[in-house]
């Protein structure tokens, strides 16, 4: 599987944006789906995942309320719609596929395939 992270850009505090990863080969909705990021001099953290199906996602308490992941398996894409964005969200956004669970989680160690990274900067 190869993921296409895209979407990322330069936007002021308070603005939104809409991460999309696109994902290649037939078998996209067997994957949990999930967003991590990493800021300069920071470890890689989780940010939101969804299940299989999409029925169930979970996020990082520094985002409830503010980002939405959601995804559609007929286009093997997943969206990360972030809204109110603060600078603390800069950092550059990797997707990542998860194909031995329905759900995700934030154990990135887990998670088989890698997106090539968006950068987020969010200016004050």
């Amino acid at each position: 599987v190869q993921l296409q992270a895209s979407g990322g850009g330069l936007v002021q505090a308070g603005g939104s944006l809409r991460l999309s990863c696109a994902a290649s080969g037939r078998t996209f909705s067997f994957y949990a789906m999930s967003w991590f990021r990493q800021a300069p001099g920071k470890e890689r953290g989780f940010v939101a995942g969804i299940s299989r199906t999409g029925g169930r996602t979970e996020y990082a308490d520094s985002v409830k309320g503010r980002f939405t992941i959601s995804r559609d398996n007929a286009k093997n894409t997943v969206y990360l719609q972030m809204n109110s964005l603060k600078p603390e969200d800069t950092a550059v956004y990797y997707c990542a596929a998860d194909p031995g669970s329905a759900f995700a989680h934030p154990q990135g160690s887990l998670y088989d395939f890698w997106g090539q990274g968006t950068l987020v900067t969010v200016s004050s």
